[in-house]
């Protein structure tokens, strides 16, 4: 989780000047850091000594972060909270912004055509790996909805950002998005 976390850290910040000279002016694009308070941020990119010594994949990194996410709320372990965080930045609400990220879908119908989902940095977020801290989550209902192919294709998704708590059966997400555009990703914008 830590190496996902930090790989996207890097990429959204490795790529975030040259994707903002070709920006539409009236969306002001955000990498996802910028959703977590600065501790969290703090907090997840120094990471306790003791993780160093688990290997990823391995059954005690399965076993130890099933266990520490339940626990995180009620330990001292500042990283383990982080990585539940549902923790907002307040000044990104009301914000009209950016942001790239994969689709997680919660309501679609027989064709594939999604009205509901997540937004997340990465990949198999909530899929395949734990989920994201809820700061790392962003909800959209899309009533216009849009056809989804291929699930590992990331977008551009446009609109006004919302500090909202939801939660359901998938994860749970401390942000929302009123979409007004969802683009095919590129790096050139």
């Amino acid at each position: 989780m830590l190496k996902i976390l930090l790989l996207m850290v890097v990429i959204t910040g490795s790529t975030s000047t040259h994707l903002l000279s070709s920006e539409p002016s009236e969306f002001r694009t955000i990498e996802w850091t910028e959703l977590m308070p600065a501790d969290d941020l703090e907090a997840l990119l120094n990471p306790p000594e003791y993780l160093a010594e688990v290997e990823d994949g391995s059954p005690e990194d399965q076993i130890s972060n099933q266990i520490k996410n339940t626990i995180a709320a009620a330990t001292d372990d500042r990283y383990q909270q982080a990585l539940t965080s549902s923790n907002t930045v307040t000044e990104m609400d009301g914000q009209v912004v950016r942001i790239p990220g994969f689709v997680v879908p919660l309501e679609f119908s027989d064709e594939m055509v999604i009205t509901e989902f997540f937004i997340v940095p990465f990949f198999g977020a909530c899929l395949h790996v734990p989920p994201p801290p809820p700061n790392q989550i962003i909800h959209v209902k899309y009533e216009p909805g849009f056809k989804l192919d291929e699930l590992y294709v990331p977008f551009w998704f446009s609109g006004v950002l919302k500090t909202s708590f939801i939660e359901n059966d998938t994860a749970a997400s401390a942000y929302s998005l009123a979409v007004k555009h969802i683009d095919q990703y590129s790096e050139d914008g």
